[in-house]
């Protein structure tokens, strides 16, 4: 049973910038994919970005440009660099670790952007 946890998230201005973690229980990075979705009370979930086993990565068109995932291997966490942030990029941002028909989710973590 793989555990992620997520921290980084919280109240900032139109234009700042946050950096999310996720914390994985153990050394998964070489066999899982990481990604980061986000989703608001009574939405769907929404995909935001991903990184594979090799490093290579994708993101979603509505975060392209201003965000960046990463991971450190060493330290068993993932990263989503989010800059230039918007009143529509408040939500509750999970971390997801998928490999094949196994995934594993996070608790979340509260982003919320507003003057």
């Amino acid at each position: 049973q793989v555990q992620l946890v997520e921290s980084g998230g919280g109240l900032v201005q139109p234009g700042e910038s946050l950096r999310l973690s996720c914390a994985a229980s153990g050394n998964i990075f070489s066999t899982f994919t990481m990604g980061w979705y986000r989703q608001a009370p009574g939405k769907e979930r929404e995909f935001v970005a991903l990184i594979t086993t090799n490093g290579l990565t994708n993101y979603a068109d509505s975060v392209k440009g201003r965000y960046t995932i990463s991971k450190d291997n060493t330290k068993n966490t993932a990263y989503l660099q989010m800059n230039r942030l918007t009143p529509e990029d408040t939500d509750v941002y999970l971390c997801q670790a998928v490999r094949l028909r196994t995934e594993y989710w996070g608790q979340g973590s509260q982003v919320t952007v507003s003057s």
